[in-house]
């Protein structure tokens, strides 16, 4: 079977999706289609080696803006009807209790994955919508679902468990499940690569900061803990969300400004976090915006260094010892201010940056801490769609 896999992460407006060889890692082609749905037109950039086709206009759901891709992979002599795809590689972002490994997609499954919808409402109808639509346009090919909360699923119970009625959480699933697992397994492996040491031997914290962000603690290639919870609005401060937040504000917020539900979980997952507290989620204007002199910014940025600074603690409490600290996503790999500041003066713990390495960038894992550093601090850039190639394309053809 040809290990060409088609790879699509169906966000609620947005489509990304990647063609590429998941033994080499080889991309063929990828793109991203944006603002589906919305009033003001959409948006889809192609580009398949050199040739890059941009689309702007009417995306009214997301099967027009796949089939509107699939006649651009056309244009660049893509024609993925004919091409060979082997598998199709779904990003799936909840799978409950449920699943915790890559799954072929069946009738049953998507249904499945349709009712876990009330675990994650913003993430997994767009999951299956994206599903249905390649079913459709791609009948035939087999399709695999790699689920964001996988690696998770080894937490022990201490570390997942709510303090809430048991009764009810065990009715209703509500637990910690964690999310961004493909990343985080995805990264730790490239480490231990690195390192020429096996996953069994090390105890790893990693630190996925993206718009969303999330961190872990990692123990012989095992998950014991992360940030988020049973959705991704605990843990970490992210670009739009708040992270942890007393679970009191929220009927606070109801009862003083009388929000309802739709309006509350509005403002906790699209208008908190960075974006609450500057006005803006992107890192480069936040930067932008202290180097200014906004002072809100900077608390905003303190609020946020603050936070990783308080979950690299519990983890070193938890691990006992780390030998390895990653940073990974758009601004673990791209903020040396970001790095430097959460590991700020740790040297009697073992944990240092060297700041000519942290400043300087260079392709692949690299490492950003002295050589005589007992933890070794790494960059890693992390590639999801490469880890779901990978898992979809062996599951089809086992």
């Amino acid at each position: 079977m040809s290990d060409l896999v088609l790879v699509l992460n169906s966000g609620s407006s947005s489509i990304k999706y990647q063609l590429l060889h998941a033994v080499s890692g080889d991309v063929l082609a990828s793109g991203l289609v944006e603002k589906i749905g919305e009033t003001h037109g959409g948006r889809i950039v192609h580009e398949a080696g050199p040739a890059k086709l941009e689309y702007d206009g009417a995306i009214p759901d997301h099967k027009a803006g796949l089939l509107r891709a699939v006649e651009m992979f056309r244009q660049t002599g893509l024609d993925l009807t004919s091409i060979g795809i082997g598998a199709v590689g779904h990003r799936v972002v909840h799978g409950g209790e449920v699943f915790w490994e890559p799954t072929m997609i069946t009738d049953e499954v998507l249904q499945t994955i349709d009712k876990l919808s009330v675990l994650a409402p913003l993430h997994n109808p767009a999951n299956v919508v994206g599903i249905e639509s390649t079913r459709e346009l791609l009948p035939g090919i087999p399709e695999v679902a790699v689920f964001d909360t996988a690696f998770f699923h080894t937490m022990p119970a201490a570390a997942k468990t709510y303090a809430i009625d048991a009764k009810l959480a065990a009715a209703h699933g509500i637990r910690k499940y964690g999310f961004h697992g493909t990343s985080h397994q995805y990264v730790s492996e490239k480490a231990a690569q690195y390192l020429g040491r096996p996953t069994e031997e090390l105890n790893q914290i990693v630190f996925h900061l993206g718009n969303g962000a999330s961190a872990s603690s990692i123990q012989g290639g095992i998950a014991i803990d992360t940030t988020m919870g049973m959705t991704p609005l605990e843990g970490l401060v992210m670009g739009t969300r708040p992270g942890d937040l007393d679970p009191g504000v929220t009927p606070y917020l109801m009862r003083a400004s009388e929000l309802d539900v739709s309006q509350v979980e509005q403002l906790l997952n699209r208008s908190s976090g960075l974006k609450g507290m500057s006005g803006v989620n992107d890192f480069r204007e936040l930067q932008q915006l202290i180097d200014g002199g906004d002072a809100q910014a900077k608390l905003a940025y303190d609020v946020y260094i603050h936070r990783l600074r308080r979950y690299l603690g519990a983890y070193l409490v938890e691990l006992g010892t780390v030998d390895t600290i990653i940073f990974t996503a758009g601004v673990g790999e791209n903020s040396p201010a970001v790095r430097a500041d959460a590991l700020a003066g740790l040297r009697n713990l073992g944990i240092e940056i060297d700041p000519a390495r942290n400043e300087t960038r260079t392709p692949g894992v690299r490492r950003i801490s002295p050589d005589s550093a007992p933890v070794t601090v790494l960059v890693v850039p992390t590639n999801e769609e490469l880890a779901i190639a990978r898992a979809a394309h062996k599951l089809a053809t086992t």
